[in-house]
């Protein structure tokens, strides 16, 4: 393994505890709460506290497992129930982002499903004050096409993570946050692909070519 799929390595995992941090650490402090709480309509709101936590620890869990992980449980292919399932969970019922599907496939290789997953969390991350997220994939001519579009009333996008993405970043100036995109670009040049992105104002545009096999 190079120096550089070692850092690689190193840098997903720590944007995985990044992710993680929050909710766990609201898990902790709700149990300190619950311990000392005496009032029954407080311990009730700690409960609720505590279930939301561990529902959006298990999950982000779930998410990164697919979108970083190697896809243990499925075969060459994975349905595209599953990676939609993930990102409706990750983003939750808050209704700050709605999210919007059209897949022409009923399952897709796990590469484009890794690259959907990815995309769409740098999409997510994107809308900061909200907004809609459509996600967008098919097989066509031998290759998984995938589109993804946040457009929102603010765009936050790192030019860094656009850089990553075009595979303009130079290896040593990768971080955290950089990583999962540095990670897409590799994955997408290995199979002899392509990954664009196009940034305005108010949308975020990224689109992936994948050639099969």
């Amino acid at each position: 393994m190079t120096d550089t799929a070692v850092d690689l390595a190193s840098l997903l995992a720590s944007r995985l505890c990044h992710d993680l941090l929050s909710p766990v650490g609201a898990m902790s402090n709700g149990l300190e709460l619950l311990a000392e709480e005496k009032d029954p309509e407080m311990r009730k709101r700690c409960m609720e506290l505590l279930e939301q936590s561990a529902r959006t620890s298990a999950n982000k869990l779930k998410f990164f497992r697919l979108a970083f992980g190697a896809a243990g449980g499925f075969g060459d292919n994975v349905p595209v129930d599953e990676p939609r399932a993930l990102v409706d969970a990750l983003v939750g019922d808050g209704g700050r982002i709605t999210v919007n599907w059209s897949l022409g496939a009923p399952a897709l290789p796990k590469a484009a499903v890794k690259v959907l997953l990815n995309l769409a969390h740098i999409g997510i991350d994107a809308l900061v004050r909200g907004g809609t997220l459509d996600i967008g994939a098919e097989l066509r001519g031998g290759a998984s096409e995938i589109v993804i579009r946040a457009a929102g009333p603010k765009i936050a996008f790192d030019p860094a993570v656009g850089q990553a993405l075009d595979g303009s970043l130079p290896p040593a100036d990768l971080s955290s946050r950089t990583a999962p995109a540095w990670m897409l670009h590799e994955l997408a040049a290995r199979l002899g692909g392509g990954l664009q992105f196009a940034l305005s104002e108010d949308a975020l545009v990224m689109g992936a070519v994948l050639p099969e096999g």
